[in-house]
């Protein structure tokens, strides 16, 4: 339905769009609204994302005359090296998220720790671009953290998931630390249920400590010592010199194009190029005049996935350490020559070490406010580490679960290196005006989810609620992964093809996305009933 106001927010956590939204009536702005949101994220959904983990922010300011990203992809740290768990791998995760190693040290624990880089985002994109104090920003995260929130029906299945391709439990996660499982669990070591209460007055100590000392008491003061004394004495890699070296990067929008729409993505290690080469090869099939979610429909658009995953695998990473073919994946003939193989019924292929559910442990926040200023942001802690230090109340990234433990690779750890992420925060125009903010969580099916959501929007003109609650697919492997709701008779004419479908048990699945759409009387949100979120307009 669309919404005659003039400003919007949508993320997958109720408390945290509310957080959003009042900042937005009391005169702040889109960049107001979605730290805001971010900062309640990290309290009501922490292992999901938090201010010890990594995102990408794109922000477009017309008055200002503004549109970038505020970058921060957790780098390894400085003490890691090339070759250091190459005698411990076992294999690699089918969906391409994570290797599994000998221990699982890259996955969970002090050693699968990057260096934090959520919080400098979002205090250095209010500093530059907020309108309200930045203790005002972190007050309601501050209320939910001291006066504690209830666990809500997706929190509860995320926490007791038993992990999937090889990946830790997240049970185990929330009880790897001792600190960790006395936030999170009930009195017998089970995670904490629907309806359970968690109240964490050390993080709500903590806000409040960078609420007065903005980012740098986190990066170099108090918790910062705090911080490098426990990661220190428990094995782990992090050192003073990771936090204060940090920095964001600023870049500029990865453009493309889509009939006739402009689309704004982020750059590597970002997920924006697989977006983007995704909607070239997509151009050139008349999606529109298939029915949606058929099976040729499938085979077309998880073909050009398979191709862009593959393409991700072999060239994407850090460009301060990989050289990436930025136009040559972006560029219109090489999709075109990639349409023309789909065409004659070529099958891609995903190579992979070795060949479950895929992990979904980030989120999102979509933002527009009345002088259209537009926010879509996606942070994350990857897979979250499982160490909560004592006193601290946040849980730290496990970035390090997601580098190639192999040398020579687009993907290898490397001292002060990013590892690629989906990611893939996104702005959508026409004729020069934002019509479409869009953005999820997922880890590899991020780019999946906001490429079909996007599909439904502009090739079948769906409404968002409606564009973001459609049955999803996926194909980041050789494999055809289907949610639920696909129909089994479109699955059996799949495998009649000759691909492996397999079915995912879940209703929804596959990133969950969160969009607000700009038409000329009002906006139209959807957040994914995936999760627990919503949309308020304002």
């Amino acid at each position: 339905m669309i919404q005659r106001k003039k400003a919007m927010i949508a993320a997958p956590q109720p408390e945290a769009t509310e957080a959003g939204a009042d900042m937005l009536r009391a005169g702040g702005n889109a960049v107001d609204a979605a730290m805001a949101c971010a900062l309640v994220q990290g309290v009501v959904d922490p292992l999901m994302c938090g201010i010890a983990g990594f995102g990408s922010c794109g922000i477009y300011m017309p008055g200002k005359k503004f549109h970038g990203y505020i970058d921060a992809h957790a780098p390894a740290p400085l003490a890691a090296r090339l070759d250091m768990w190459t005698h411990l791998i076992e294999g690699e995760a089918r969906d391409g998220y994570g290797f599994i190693l000998r221990g699982r040290v890259n996955d969970i624990g002090y050693q699968s720790i990057c260096a934090p880089a959520n919080l400098r985002m979002y205090h250095d994109a209010h500093r530059e671009h907020g309108a309200l104090p930045w203790a005002r920003i972190l007050e309601p995260a501050i209320h939910w953290a001291e006066n504690g929130w209830t666990v809500r029906p997706h929190v509860a299945t995320w926490w007791s998931d038993e992990g999937a391709m090889g990946r830790a439990p997240n049970h185990e996660r929330l009880t790897f630390t001792p600190a960790a499982k006395a936030l999170y669990c009930r009195p017998d070591g089970s995670p904490k249920r629907v309806g359970d209460v968690v109240r964490n007055r050390d993080y709500g100590q903590v806000l409040r400590t960078i609420a007065s000392g903005g980012a740098d008491v986190f990066y170099e003061g108090e918790l910062a010592r705090a911080i490098v004394e426990d990661i220190a004495r428990h094995g782990g890699m992090l050192t003073a010199e990771d936090l204060r070296t940090w920095r964001t990067k600023r870049n500029e929008p990865l453009w493309g194009s889509y009939r006739g729409y402009d689309v704004a993505s982020n750059r590597p290690p970002g997920g924006g190029v697989m977006l983007i080469e995704m909607l070239n090869v997509l151009e050139n099939f008349d999606l529109a005049a298939l029915e949606h979610n058929s099976a040729e429909y499938i085979r077309i658009v998880c073909e050009a996935m398979k191709r862009a995953t593959a393409d991700k695998d072999a060239h994407v990473g850090d460009p301060g350490f990989v050289d990436v073919p930025l136009s040559r994946l972006t560029a219109k003939d090489y999709a075109a020559w990639m349409s023309q193989a789909i065409k004659r019924g070529e099958k891609g292929s995903v190579p992979r070490f070795n060949t479950g559910t895929p992990g979904k442990d980030t989120t999102q926040v979509s933002v527009i406010d009345k002088d259209g200023n537009c926010v879509t942001m996606t942070h994350s802690l990857g897979m979250p580490s499982g160490v909560v230090s004592e006193g601290l109340g946040f849980m730290y990234n496990g970035c390090m679960g997601v580098f190639d433990p192999r040398p020579g690779r687009a993907g290898s750890i490397a001292p002060g290196k990013a590892r690629f992420s989906s990611v893939v925060p996104s702005i959508v125009f026409r004729d020069g005006k934002p019509t479409l903010v869009i953005g999820a969580p997922g880890a590899t099916q991020i780019a999946m989810g906001v490429l079909q959501a996007t599909l439904n929007a502009l090739d079948f003109d769906m409404t968002m609620v409606e564009a973001v609650s459609a049955p999803r697919f996926s194909s980041t492997s050789d494999a055809i992964d289907v949610s639920n709701r696909i129909p089994y008779s479109v699955q059996r004419e799949l495998e009649g093809m000759g691909y492996n479908v397999i079915r995912d048990a879940h209703t929804f699945g596959f990133a969950a996305v969160h969009a607000i759409r700009v038409h000329p009387d009002g906006l139209d949100g959807g957040a994914d009933p995936g999760h627990d979120g919503n949309v308020v307009a304002v």
